[in-house]
Parts: C-alpha cells; structure tokens; sequence
C-alpha cells in the first residue's frame, strides 16, 4: 500500500483512489436492486430483556427476520454456560437465519503497539467463533481512539488493512464503522476516505442512521457509495430534542417515530443497488421492558412500512 501521503478529502471526492470501496466518483446513479430489502435483528435491540442467545434466535425467526447480527459476548456467554456454538448454528439454519454481521470492540486501531497486537488475537478468537455458526462479518469500530482528534488517516489505513488480512485467513469481513460520538472515524467520509487508502478488495463500510446524524455527516453522501461498500446498515430513529450534540444510544427509537429522513435513505440504498440487509439496532431502555418478540416484531414492520414508500 502507498505510504507516501494520504489522500486528500477534496481528491476523495473528486475519484481519486476510490475503487477500493466502490465508491462512485462520476455522480451517475446506479440501477435500483430488483430484489426487496432484508431485514436483520441486531441483538441489541432486545438485550435488556437479557435472554440467552439461544432465544434471541427463536425471537428474530418468530418476528419474520432473515438475519441476525449477534454480539461477541452473547457467543462468550453461550459457551461459557456450556453451550455449543455449532449447534447453535445448526439452530440459525434451522430457522433459516443469517449471521450477516456481528458486534464486538477490538482496538485494532490503537498506536500502543502491545494493546493492537492483543485486539487482533482478541478479534482473531471472535471471527472463530464466528466461523463455527457461518458468521461473515465483524464490525471494526475505533474502539480506543474516540477520544484521539490526532490521528492520520493513512495510519488508520494501514492497521485496517492488517485487520483485513486477518479476516482474510479467518472467512470473516471486518466492517469499518463509523462512530458519531467519536473524534476518530467520526464522518462517512472519515469512514471513505480509509476504507479507500486501505487498498484492499473487501474493505468495505458499516454505516448507521443514528451516528450518520450524531457525528454530523448527513445523508445524501450514501449515494457515493456502491453495493459493494455497504454490506449492512444500522436502522434506527431518533427524535428532535435533545440535538445531535447531546443525543444518545439510549434516545433511538423505531424507524418512522422519529425525525431521521429514512426514506431518503431507503430510496439511495435502492439506487446504488444495495444488496446487503437493514439491521435494527436499538437501545432503547423503554423497550427492554417490553416483550423481545413484540418489541423485534414492531421494529420490522416499521422498517417494512419505510420501504414500502420507496417501492422496496
């Protein structure tokens, strides 16, 4: 990989060094997808509830989803009770649900050579585990950096880039994701703009809703992307008060009960030919009171009746 420089925002934008997200340089907009969206669970929404894994499962399969997007530590937690991760993936097939993507914070990211060497072997035991239900992606946060504003963007490149190849051995793609409430990874185009310099065929981006809005990047910037950039996204709501500098995790609700303009992002998803799914990530404290499969059933049907308006 080039080390010489990073590119420049202005030559982000302008097409430089962008195929290696597929992102889209020349403002034409791709073909709609012919086949409708796919929905996902994102075990967060009803983790309050505080539910073995196991049940989590039979929840997402009972509420109508076609994947699910689990956090490491409910796999640690499985096994650690004795469970088996490969009979728990004979139980996904079974209900015919996808392990699309999967949660958990590895500093890869950090300057601390000793620090990123242990968050490799950590995502290393992660990807494992994900191998044995068919898991196929990670997400890759800046877990360890959010309060680092220093930080050049060819170095993030670089130890992406070295997680990459790690998912490369491993069968697992790591996703880069951005976080709002960080100073690192903070924008989609901070998220681009590495993914980029990364150089590498499956760097690839995990945006949501609630950070696009919390980090201030905005919505219209999704159509720059293509379908093979996104292989998943984070849906969710939120509401006007309090603003986006003071708006947190707990404040999400569900998609269309809030002020997020998700049918723009619904309808550029369409026309970059998104092929990936929606997964509904939550952490509501209100609904962690509330039945997980009423509370998994509600958030699909509202994510169904935002797409139905953009003919998804």
């Amino acid at each position: 990989m080039p080390r010489s420089s990073s590119i420049s925002r202005r030559a982000l934008v302008t097409g430089a060094g962008l195929a290696a997200v597929g992102l889209s340089s020349e403002g034409r907009t791709a073909p709609a997808a012919s086949r409708p969206f796919r929905y996902c669970l994102n075990t967060s929404t009803i983790r309050g509830q505080k539910l073995p894994i196991t049940e989590v499962v039979d929840v997402a399969a009972r509420a109508g989803y076609q994947a699910v997007e689990p956090w490491i530590d409910e796999l640690e937690r499985h096994t650690q009770a004795g469970g088996s991760l490969k009979e728990l993936g004979a139980r996904l097939r079974d209900h015919g649900l996808a392990v699309e993507s999967a949660i958990g914070f590895y500093e890869w990211i950090v300057d601390d050579g000793a620090r990123r060497a242990a968050a490799l072997e950590g995502a290393q035991r992660a990807m494992a585990m994900l191998q044995q239900i068919d898991g196929r992606r990670l997400a890759a946060p800046p877990a360890g950096a959010t309060e680092r504003a220093d930080m050049e963007p060819l170095r993030i490149a670089e130890r992406y880039r070295a997680l990459l190849e790690l998912g490369d051995r491993m069968g697992v793609v790591p996703q880069l994701e951005l976080w709002g409430f960080s100073k690192t990874v903070r924008r989609l185009g901070d998220a681009a703009q590495i993914a980029a310099d990364a150089d590498h065929p499956r760097a690839c981006i995990l945006p949501d809703v609630f950070h696009l809005y919390k980090g201030g990047s905005g919505f219209h910037g999704l159509r720059l992307l293509s379908a093979g950039a996104v292989h998943a996204i984070h849906i969710n709501d939120y509401p006007a008060t309090p603003p986006g500098d003071e708006i947190t995790d707990a404040a999400r609700v569900y998609p269309g009960e809030g002020i997020a303009p998700l049918e723009l992002v619904f309808r550029q998803l369409r026309e970059i030919g998104f092929d990936g799914v929606l997964s509904l990530e939550l952490f509501n404290p209100a609904y962690w009171k509330l039945d997980a499969t009423t509370v998994a059933k509600t958030g699909l049907e509202k994510m169904r009746a935002v797409a139905r308006k953009v003919g998804a």
